[in-house]
């Protein structure tokens, strides 16, 4: 009697579903006066020495960067005495064309947020609300398509959260940040692709950045959300900017970069080492401006049609 073998296991190779990109619209500012002259976070040490020019060219490396990938950098010139305007993702949140300004609780970076008003009035922005309560805008704010992420804990007030969700007309999830090291929520979680139609959002998040709390909120929310670890989040490897396909974030986020090709996603690597010194990656330096829908501006020309009449 002859036995014959039995086959090997084939291995199943889940396949990825193909990610596309859209293009994205994206406002910046010009590090020319940046240094650390002050600390309002861990990350900066007023005694460790800043090299501005290294800054401006690792800043020019990631706006070329945006505009390689096929997305629009639009620009706001820098102001002296403001070395953090570089970080323009704290000075605005952009849903639909309404945009919600910022409220910084830090005395020094005060001023940002009048200059980043007068550019959206300036370029025909009509929806330009600023807040009554501390809100550092995308530094604590986190878009998924559906939902807006809010963090506070360390700088925007849970009282931001209600604002924003009035302003913008958006549902809010409140999320709590426990570690000073990640004081703002764009420090540890960002989104990597929008929820569509038929879709869900997918995030990346470090989970020991967040309360018990918030940590079960997001895991029943994102049950496939890429868990980036401590290493990838102690080099700022979560401050990522993402446009569906192409995610940009720090060189030195090797383990994220590896579960991110793993699902689907092309890393783009950035040095921002000068920049980490005052606490900044790439999404810091990045408002993203999300314009009007057809949809929504038809039902606002409506609203605006039917006030004027009445």
């Amino acid at each position: 009697m002859t036995t014959v073998p039995a086959p090997e296991a084939a291995s199943i190779v889940i396949p990825v579903e193909p990610r596309q990109p859209t293009r994205r619209r994206y406002l910046m500012c010009p590090p020319t006066y940046f240094t650390v002259e002050y600390s309002i976070n861990p990350w900066m040490d007023p005694d460790r020495p800043v090299d501005t020019d290294l800054a401006v060219r690792q800043w020019t490396a990631l706006k070329e960067t945006y505009e390689r990938l096929g997305h629009t950098v639009e620009l706001i010139d820098p102001e002296p005495g403001l070395p953090d305007m570089v970080f323009a993702a704290n000075s605005g949140t952009v849903i639909d064309g309404r945009v919600l300004g910022a409220r910084f609780r830090a005395p020094q970076r005060t001023p940002e947020a009048e200059l980043f008003r007068r550019w959206f009035l300036a370029r025909g922005y009509r929806d330009v609300v600023m807040p009554g309560s501390i809100n550092e805008a995308e530094g604590d704010f986190a878009w998924t398509g559906r939902v807006l992420l809010a963090g506070t804990g360390f700088r925007t007030d849970p009282g931001a959260h209600a604002e924003a969700q009035e302003v913008l007309g958006v549902p809010v999830i409140s999320l709590r940040l426990v570690d000073p090291r990640y004081y703002h929520l764009d420090t540890a979680l960002f989104v990597l692709t929008e929820a569509g139609p038929a879709d869900s959002a997918q995030i990346a998040y470090y989970p020991d950045a967040f309360s018990l709390g918030s940590q079960r909120v997001l895991r029943r929310l994102f049950p496939d959300a890429v868990i980036a670890t401590e290493a990838d989040a102690a080099c700022l490897g979560l401050n990522g900017v993402s446009d569906g396909l192409d995610v940009v974030l720090p060189w030195e986020a090797t383990d994220l970069a590896t579960q991110l090709k793993e699902r689907g996603y092309l890393p783009v690597h950035v040095d921002i080492s000068e920049l980490r010194k005052s606490g900044g990656g790439p999404k810091c330096c990045t408002l993203e401006i999300r314009p009007a829908s057809p949809e929504f501006t038809a039902v606002v020309a409506f609203q605006r049609t039917v006030r004027s009449s009445g």
